[in-house]
């Protein structure tokens, strides 16, 4: 888990790896490569190094340095102490519109049609919407079916919770990413957009993929506020 996530991190926010390349006073980029790296590698156990790099990078960006700082917080908190809810969400979140419950997509089968563990991802969401009936939806996932081009993960989610009573009006749909980490970015910059009134999110997904997801979406939104 901790190295897949490692290689997302990179790629996502474009850390590029300049090992070898030696300079006095070192790049924001080497710096934080370094970062999710020793976390990567060794969790809880590169505290004191990533202290450290921390601080070195203060000295270069410190507004950097304090979201990096969150970024490694949040990590730790998705590795060991998240709570994962088997269905709808938790009581006490917001009964408005403020709230999000954003749907990750799965990839369809080559005909365009969803496979089951995409179809049960959607019976949480309909659940959940049911218990917070003022809450936007955003259905996140590109077009992933070999055979039809015009058949989007977001766009059959969408259509299923419609014919399964969800009203229209409450959904986003963002139909352009290919991985977590734009599910992320591309909803992010949907509900700025189009819903700023958003202020929580919650994230609908298989539980072997809500650390991830739930990583992706805190480490953008910390890293473009």
């Amino acid at each position: 888990m901790k190295t897949r996530l490692f290689v997302i991190l990179l790629c996502a926010f474009s850390v590029i790896c300049l090992a070898g390349c030696q300079t006095s006073k070192r790049s924001e980029q080497e710096i934080v490569e370094d970062i999710v790296l020793y976390y990567a590698a060794y969790g809880k156990d590169a505290e004191s190094k990533n202290e450290s790099l921390l601080k070195e990078l203060k000295s270069v960006n410190s507004i950097s340095a304090d979201k990096w700082k969150k970024i490694l917080d949040y990590w730790d908190y998705a590795n060991n102490s998240i709570s994962i809810n088997y269905g709808a969400p938790e009581e006490g979140l917001p009964q408005t519109d403020e709230l999000c419950l954003v749907a990750l997509g799965f990839q369809l089968n080559e005909d365009g049609t969803m496979k089951e563990e995409l179809i049960e991802r959607l019976k949480v969401v309909l659940a959940s919407a049911k218990k917070y009936p003022n809450a936007m939806i955003v259905c996140t996932g590109g077009g992933t079916a070999k055979n039809n081009e015009s058949a989007t993960e977001a766009g059959e989610m969408a259509k299923w919770l419609i014919e399964n009573g969800v009203d229209e009006s409450r959904i986003v749909i963002e139909d352009k990413s290919l991985t977590t980490a734009q599910n992320a970015q591309f909803t992010y910059e949907k509900l700025q957009k189009e819903q700023p009134q958003v202020s929580e999110i919650v994230i609908i997904s298989s539980d072997y993929h809500i650390c991830t997801g739930a990583l992706f979406f805190e480490a953008w939104f910390i890293l473009s506020s």
